[in-house]
C-alpha cells in the first residue's frame, strides 16, 4: 500500500512529547482516514480509533466516553501513553469545548494522551476550532493527491491524471468510465456539498451554491466577474452571497476563486476571481466526455491542462505552502503568480486552448519585479515535469 508523506509527517509529531492536538484535513476522499491509520499502526503507544460517523453518536457525552477509554489505557502503560483518534468530530454538537476541557484536565493531571483529530479544516475552524482551542492544535492539511503520488500508487500516465485527476478511491473504476463519472458525482460532489457544505452552514440558497459548483467547473482557468456570474445564474442574489458560497466552495476543497496580484490586499479583495478546481475530476465527470473526446476537443483540453496546473498551485497554497494569484492588466494576463515569502514567481501555460502567449509576461516583470518567469508546457518546462515536483521546487530552486 502506498504511503502518502503525511502519514510520515504525522508519525513523527505522535513520536514528540505531548504539546499539541492533532488536527488531520483536507477534502472528502484523500485518504486522511487512510494515513492516519498507516501513523497509528507504527506507533507504540496504545491506540483508541472512533468516529462519529454515526447519527446516534453525535452528542459531546459520547467524546468524554472514547477520552475515558484513551485515559485508561494511558495508566495501563508505562512510557508511551495512550492515542485517542477521533474521525469527524465535527460532526458532534459542542465537540470543542469538550475536548477543550478533557485536553486541559488531562494537561493539568499530566496524563498521557495524545489526540487526533480528524475533519475538514475550514469547517472545523467555523465550528470553534480556533476560538475554543487556540494555542492547543496543529493542522496537518491533506490536499488532492498529485500526479507523482497517483503514478508510484497506480501507475497513472500523464493523460490519465489529467481526466481521472487526482482521487485514490475512485482510480480502480477507470477501466469504466460512465462508473468513475456517477461516483465522482454521486460519492464526492453531491456527498461534499450535501453533507459537509449545507448540514455544518448556513447556505439561505442550496440551489444557488449547487449552480455555482457547477459553473465555476464549467469556466475553471477563466476570470469570471461576479456580475457575470449573476448572469449566468437564476436567483442569484448578490455578489457578497456569491462570493460567501464560493469560499464554502473552497473550503470543502473543490474549487476556489484565485484574486488577483496587485500588491496591494485592499486591491486583491475587490478583483474578480479566478475560477478554479481543485481536482480535474470535478470538471471531466460533469463534462460528458469521455477521456479519447476530451483529447479531441482542443479547447477543453487546453483548460483541463491550465486547471491541473491551477490544481496543483492551489492545493499548495491550500497547505500553507504559499500564496496563489492570477495577473491581468487590460489584454496581458499571467496566469499564475506564486509568492512565498517576499518571493515572486510568475507562470504562464502555454496549452492547445492558447495559441499565442499573451503579452503579460514582460509588463508584470516590469511592474512586480518577480524572481523568475516560468513558462510550463509547450517549449518550456514539460507539463509531467512540472507537475512530478512540489511547487516549493519551482518556487525556490
Amino acid at each position: 500500500m502506498y504511503t502518502r508523506p503525511y502519514a510520515v509527517k504525522l508519525s513523527s509529531r505522535l513520536r514528540e512529547p505531548r504539546r499539541f492536538m492533532q488536527i488531520v484535513a483536507g477534502p472528502r476522499q484523500v485518504g486522511k482516514t487512510t494515513l492516519v491509520r498507516q501513523a497509528l499502526d507504527v506507533s507504540k503507544a496504545s491506540v483508541v480509533y472512533v468516529s462519529a460517523d454515526e447519527p446516534t453518536l453525535r452528542r459531546h457525552e459520547w467524546i468524554e466516553q472514547q477520552w475515558n477509554r484513551a485515559r485508561i489505557a494511558a495508566s495501563e502503560t508505562s512510557r508511551q501513553g495512550a492515542i485517542l483518534a477521533l474521525d469527524e468530530v465535527q460532526k458532534v454538537p459542542g465537540w470543542a469545548e469538550a475536548v477543550k476541557r478533557l485536553w486541559d484536565e488531562d494537561t493539568a493531571q499530566g496524563t498521557h494522551v495524545k489526540v487526533v483529530l480528524l475533519g475538514s479544516a475550514p469547517l472545523l475552524i467555523q465550528q470553534g476550532l480556533t476560538e475554543s482551542l487556540a494555542g492547543r492544535f496543529e493542522i496537518l492539511h491533506v490536499p488532492h493527491w498529485t500526479f507523482s503520488e497517483m503514478e508510484e500508487a497506480f501507475g497513472w500516465t500523464l493523460d490519465q491524471y489529467l481526466f481521472f485527476g487526482g482521487y485514490p478511491g475512485a482510480a480502480t473504476l477507470a477501466h469504466d468510465q460512465e462508473r468513475w463519472a456517477r461516483y465522482i458525482k454521486d460519492s464526492l460532489i453531491e456527498t461534499t456539498i450535501s453533507r459537509d457544505v449545507l448540514l455544518l452552514t448556513r447556505v439561505d440558497k442550496p440551489a444557488l451554491l449547487r449552480r455555482l459548483f457547477d459553473l465555476a467547473c464549467e469556466y475553471s482557468g477563466q476570470v469570471l466577474s461576479y456580475q457575470k456570474m449573476i448572469g449566468q445564474l437564476q436567483d442569484a442574489g448578490n455578489t457578497v452571497t456569491l462570493a460567501h458560497y464560493l469560499n464554502l466552495l473552497s473550503g470543502a476543497g473543490m474549487v476556489t476563486g484565485l484574486q488577483k496580484y496587485a500588491g496591494e490586499r485592499v486591491r486583491q479583495r475587490g478583483s474578480s476571481p479566478k475560477l478554479q478546481v481543485l481536482n480535474t475530476a470535478l470538471m471531466t465527470a460533469q463534462s460528458g466526455l469521455t477521456m479519447k473526446e476530451a483529447q479531441a476537443d482542443g479547447e477543453f483540453q487546453g483548460r483541463l491542462v491550465e486547471s491541473a496546473v491551477g490544481a496543483h498551485l492551489a492545493n499548495a497554497a491550500a497547505s500553507g505552502e504559499c500564496e496563489l494569484f492570477y495577473w491581468r492588466d487590460r489584454n496581458r494576463e499571467v496566469d499564475f503568480v506564486v509568492k512565498t515569502g517576499k518571493t515572486i514567481t510568475a507562470i504562464e501555460v502555454k496549452s492547445k486552448r492558447r495559441r499565442d502567449m499573451l503579452p503579460g509576461m514582460e509588463a508584470f516583470a516590469a511592474g512586480f519585479k518577480p524572481k523568475r518567469l516560468l513558462l510550463v508546457g509547450g517549449d518550456g518546462i514539460p507539463l509531467k515535469e512540472f507537475l512530478s515536483k512540489p511547487v516549493e521546487h519551482w518556487a525556490h530552486s
